[in-house]
């Protein structure tokens, strides 16, 4: 049977828009040259002692308990019994051969092998008989964050929102997956928002199921703002580009779910080893590292990834895949036609036997022992000399090579079968094609998997019924007599029972056409809900929503889930038939494979790679060429005897005459001189267009991927909150070097913009020098509410005109996308203060308020804010006159100094109380600091113009005049702020801090009329050193006289 085996390519369409060979289940095969990391992925077993004792004992009993049976039997039998007695001696001396010789078998196997041999064997030396392989996730198994989270008494008013990241848009299953998940995620609750690298044909699909797809180019990957979303779920190795733009503050802490449905980068890992490309590696295991989960359809990816593994791999088995390629498969070939073509009769029963699948490439414990079981099928079956149908056994295991055949062959003879009753097909063959013509399929293998087998899967889409043992993963889905027939892999004659159903005088019974086609109803959608529902769940742990999100449904919640089969609709089978057409099966893979990120970024890593290699091995060539002792001796004194040389030239100079030149070009020598030193010092492009402007808009931006954001022009300047991150040839504002404090990573996220600003005033005066200041964050351009080109000049026209008293400017309010005004709740400032910080706002400011102006218990210490309708300012984006922005950064001080003291007394952990999710714990303070200043603006009786940023209309907010008996002008007087700042700058001048960690000081000037006085002595004692220093050097030279020092000095 062997030789009749197909080739490797024979009905091969492995690109997305065909069936997928069924060898492409089989991964261990794909890596040739696995490393030495790849064997950590291999668990321990339970089973205590090896395979070869085990087997050896199994041997020992059957021998022992054949010659007991013998020793019984010989003097009470008698006529027929005689027959079945020598029958019994045969099937167990069958297994006596196949077990002895399944190791021979393998050793021929594996001459032939190759470098696949390691991969088997690190699996085998891990696993004994009768164990298992399974994978088990290091991390994610944290289901109580969303427990927790839902325990919260928070009012949630938006959907979460999540942006998929599509790399494919092909017809595909791993699209079909994609598309039923996202349809189930927007059923839940999610808010989608997708995104393509490529733009496909499919496109129109996908936005009739899932809404509008935006497509991506490299250009405008860093002009999305990814804070916005909750989350992020990428598809494909494909969307790598778009993940590097997620690597960069300020995105890297949003939580990134990266699926893998593809080997590609798996097949290339051992080249990269075998290559020495160290920094290819390390490339893509940054890239990993980036995603929060890596998530894989199949349990053999972690094994081929092993060498990229940080411990964020995770498994959600139930692909369609299985159930896509074999019908499509079907759809293209025919079974009579097949039979032909391999050499089989209409007439014939084939059973075809399969086993696991991570052993590729060798006749396995599986197969020995399903020859043992099969024992009694094949001697009443398959026997030398029978008129009936024929009946063939067809093992599928390892590659296509003929000592497979041959071992089989052997054993045929030697049990007295028909030569070609047993066969043997390779998994680098066509086994959809195998799988199709079969009669019935037998999962004979020993191994317990994971997941549900592939090949029953394809079996069961073909429409043949499968015989299985009594495995979890196969009971968990398939219903003995309905489905399938499951046996007891302890009871093996219950295996010649349930084959027994399925044949009936020589032909498929009508039990076994049932149950066939029961299985093929099953299989469509077999694993569906488990599938969607592990990728729900997934979310359900690893994403940690922020306060203001309304909680999805529940996992148990979804019904009954199916695939999406209606999605793909003839439009696009048309296609792929189109596609399939034009093109052969090698040329697609061949077009894959060219055009896959994976190549792309071969090509241009390994020059650089191979450059650097070089480099190295020429400083390995130099080492020889190093200078020794003597060598360093000698070049010290020629540096010595030269520089005696040079001394002795300057000296006959010194005292040579020599001429100066004309006097014209000495005056020209000096001016350029003069000029090169004034260039020196000249400011620099951005400072120039700035002089003479009353206003100055400051961007706070605290990462290179808010660089896109950023306005450039006159009227604003970036104000970085990173030295490190500062724009290339700007003139951005340091913070970091303006306040240190923002050196300390805590501190910096916590506070992020008002940190920005404690900087700008801290010595406002050698940084801004205008009578008006501005600060807008870089979200407030990325959520396309920052100033038009015509707002921007009704403000500088309209801070240049007189006015009377003082002004707040804002163009970006609270709720500016409705999602809070669209709730069924009445949401006051207060309310939706709470919303945005965890319920905890109105609280933590009344405490925070309390303590700063030391009220008592019984004062009301939260200040009322109306409902009057109007705007209220967000995202720091705003103007005022730089003397009220000075006197608000002292309140937001100490403000802040209250707030951090409260939070860390009351802080048993580093959680913080002011939100849930990563972002929000980063950033603790921010959200609260965000709408201080209107709490500042209203009570200190500003006033408050909201400017539309598209029209630049004005529109005055919450009118002074309406204040009245609200606010509370004495808390916010300035006279009391500047006497509440000189006590605690006198504080922190003696030394005397409230507590450990006092915040105040850190963030500002520390000033009060003592330190001035103090500075004042020391320059009057400074002023007073110099003078009498100056009397001392003339006195000096009054007795003593000056004396002219000599040429030689």
């Amino acid at each position: 049977m062997g030789q009749n085996s197909p080739g490797p390519h024979d009905g091969d369409d492995s690109n997305g828009t065909g069936y997928n060979p069924i060898r492409d289940r089989f991964r261990l095969k794909r890596n040739p040259k696995p490393s030495s990391k790849q064997t950590k992925h291999v668990p321990k077993t339970s089973s205590g002692s090896s395979i070869g004792s085990s087997l050896s004992d199994r041997r020992r009993s059957h021998v022992h308990g054949a010659r007991s049976v013998v020793a019984r039997k010989l003097f009470s039998v008698r006529g027929m019994n005689l027959f079945y007695l020598c029958m019994l001696i045969v099937v167990f001396a069958f297994a006596l051969v196949s077990m002895v010789l399944q190791s021979s078998i393998g050793a021929m196997v594996f001459r032939q092998g190759g470098g696949n041999e390691r991969i088997g064997r690190s699996v085998r030396e891990g696993l004994k008989f009768g164990s298992s392989l399974k994978f088990v996730s290091l991390r994610y198994e944290r289901g109580f964050e969303i427990d927790r989270v839902r325990k919260k008494p928070v009012v949630g008013v938006r959907s979460p929102r999540l942006a998929i990241i599509l790399g494919n848009m092909k017809n595909d299953p791993s699209s079909l997956m994609l598309l039923t998940l996202m349809k189930n995620l927007h059923g839940s609750g999610y808010m989608l928002q997708t995104y393509a690298t490529e733009d496909f044909k499919t496109r129109p699909v996908w936005e009739k199921a899932v809404g509008q797809v935006s497509v991506l180019s490299p250009e405008n990957y860093g002009h999305i703002d990814w804070s916005i979303f909750d989350g992020v779920v990428v598809n494909s190795l494909e969307a790598h580009d778009a993940i590097s733009s997620l690597m960069q503050e300020p995105f890297c802490s949003l939580q990134l779910i990266w699926i893998i449905q593809e080997d590609t980068l798996a097949n290339r890992l051992p080249l990269y080893e075998e290559m020495e490309w160290e920094h290819l590696v390390a490339y893509w295991k940054n890239a990993f590292t980036r995603a929060d989960v890596i998530v894989f359809p199949d349990f053999s990816f972690p094994m081929l990834y092993s060498v990229l593994d940080t411990g964020n791999f995770f498994v959600i088995p139930g692909s369609p895949v299985d159930v896509w390629a074999a019908e499509r498969y079907q759809k293209a070939n025919s079974k009579s036609q097949l039979r032909m073509k391999y050499g089989f009769g209409e007439d014939d029963i084939l059973v075809l036997v399969v086993g696991s699948s991570f052993f590729y490439n060798e006749l396995s414990w599986d197969y020995a022992v399903a020859m043992h079981n099969l024992g009694p099928l094949l001697t009443n079956y398959a026997r030398e000399g029978d008129v009936g149908p024929s009946f063939k056994f067809l093992f599928v295991c390892g590659n296509s090579s003929s000592a497979y055949n041959d071992a089989l062959q052997d054993i045929a003879g030697h049990l007295g079968l028909h030569r070609d009753s047993v066969g043997h097909y390779g998994l680098d063959g066509d086994v959809d094609g195998m799988l199709l013509i079969a009669d019935i399929v037998l999962y004979g293998s020993s191994q317990e998997e994971q997941g549900f087998p592939s090949l029953l899967t394809r079996a069961m889409t073909f429409g043949v019924p499968v015989i299985a043992p009594d495995y979890p993963v196969i009971r968990k889905y398939v219903v003995d007599g309905e489905h399938g027939i499951i046996f007891s892999k302890d009871k093996p004659d219950e295996l010649m029972k349930a084959f027994l159903l399925l044949i009936s005088k020589g032909k498929l019974s009508a039990y076994a056409r049932t149950i066939a086609s029961s299985g093929k109803l099953l299989a469509k959608n077999m694993q569906a809900s488990e599938c969607i529902g592990g990728y729900m769940k997934l979310l359900y742990d690893v994403l940690t929503l922020p306060s203001d999100s309304i909680v999805p449904g529940l996992i148990s919640q979804l019904e009954q889930v199916e695939w999406e089969w209606d999605l793909f609709s003839e439009d696009i089978d048309q296609l792929s038939s189109n596609m399939n057409s034009s093109m052969t099966s090698l040329n697609l893979i061949e077009a894959t494979r060219n055009t896959s990120v994976v190549y792309d970024i071969e090509e241009h890593m390994i020059p650089l790679l191979d450059l650097r290699k070089a480099f190295q091995n020429e400083s390995k060539m130099m080492v020889d060429d190093i200078p020794t002792e003597l060598d360093w001796d000698g070049l010290h004194e020629i540096d010595s005897l030269e520089e005696v040389e040079r001394i002795e030239l300057e000296e006959i100079e010194g005292r040579t005459d020599k001429s100066y030149g004309v006097w014209e070009e000495l005056y020209h020598d000096a001016k350029r001189a003069d000029k090169l030193k004034s260039e020196a010092n000249e400011r620099d492009e951005g400072e120039l267009e700035r002089t003479g402007q009353p206003l100055c808009i400051y961007e706070v931006y605290n990462g290179a991927g808010a660089w896109p954001f950023l306005h450039h022009g006159s009227l604003y300047r970036g104000l970085s909150l990173s030295t490190k991150s500062r724009r290339l040839r700007s003139d951005d504002v340091d913070a970091v070097g303006r306040l240190s404090i923002l050196n300390e990573t805590y501190y910096r996220d916590v506070l992020l913009e008002m940190g920005g600003m404690f900087s700008i005033a801290n010595r406002v005066d050698n940084v801004h020098k205008r009578p008006w200041i501005g600060f807008q964050s870089w979200r407030a351009a990325a959520r396309k509410v920052s100033l038009s080109s015509k707002a921007e000049r009704v403000l500088e026209g309209t801070v240049q005109q007189k006015h009377r008293g003082d002004v707040i400017y804002f163009w970006a309010h609270v709720d500016m996308d409705g999602e809070l005004a669209g709730s069924e709740h009445v949401l006051s400032f207060w309310s939706m203060c709470d919303i945005l910080n965890a319920g905890n706002c109105r609280t933590a400011f009344q405490d925070a308020f309390r303590q700063m102006y030391a009220l008592p218990s019984y004062v009301d210490a939260l200040p009322p804010m109306p409902e009057d309708g109007g705007h209220w300012s967000s995202l720091h984006s705003w103007v005022m006159t730089t003397p009220s922005f000075l006197e608000f950064m002292m309140f937001s001080r100490m403000f802040t100094d209250s707030l951090d003291s409260l939070h860390m007394n009351a802080s048993t952990t580093t959680e913080c109380m002011f939100g849930s999710s990563l972002s929000e714990k980063q950033h603790c303070y921010c959200r609260l600091l965000e709408l201080l200043v209107n709490v500042w603006a209203y009570h200190s009786a500003r006033t408050m113009v909201y400017i539309d940023p598209n029209s630049g209309s004005l529109e005055e907010q919450h009118p002074v005049e309406q204040r009245k008996g609200y606010m509370w002008t004495k808390y916010f007087n300035t006279t009391l702020l500047k006497s509440m700042d000189e006590d605690l700058a006198e504080a922190a001048d003696d030394g005397d801090h409230p507590y450990e960690r006092w915040l105040w000081p850190r963030t500002g000037e520390v000033h009060w009329q003592g330190i001035y006085e103090r500075e004042r002595e020391e320059r009057y004692r400074i002023k007073m050193d110099k003078k009498r220093k100056q009397k001392e050097k003339m006195f000096e030279r009054f007795n003593i006289g000056y004396k002219q020092k000599t040429l030689a000095g």
